[in-house]
């Protein structure tokens, strides 16, 4: 990453010190403006065979995934989203519970905001009792 007179720049696929999130809270101070409460943005490159490790929700943020290329099937209690063609995306509100999984080699980027510590929290399967 580069920064200077204001601007920072750098490659989002180069920082996976954080598993793909590159700015959010959970940046140092010195990460400038990537150090932020606002939002968390996340560059995720996907094999095929990865999947979330159970079901989960946000307490208070909401969720923007737009793929960039490949297939992402999004699970929600009520319905699938498969995210086939450039530029699809899901939104889901706070307390939603999600599961993902890419369909092949996959390129998601993913908007949260606001970015707070412990704010993704895991859920029982929906339909499961609990």
């Amino acid at each position: 990453m580069q920064r200077s007179g204001g601007v920072v720049s750098g490659n989002a696929a180069d920082d996976q010190e954080h598993a793909g999130w590159f700015v959010g809270h959970f940046m140092p101070p010195a990460a400038g403006p990537r150090a932020s409460g606002a939002v968390e943005v996340k560059w995720a490159v996907y094999e095929g065979h990865e999947a979330r490790d159970g079901w989960g929700a946000n307490r208070e943020a909401t969720t923007l995934a737009v793929l960039v290329r490949g297939r992402f099937r999004l699970s929600f209690p009520d319905r699938e989203v498969l995210l086939a063609r450039e530029g699809d995306f899901a939104l889901w509100e706070p307390g939603v519970p999600h599961f993902w999984r890419p369909e092949g080699p996959t390129i998601v980027l993913t908007v949260r905001w606001p970015s707070l510590p412990g704010d993704s929290v895991g859920v029982p399967r929906p339909g499961d009792r609990g």
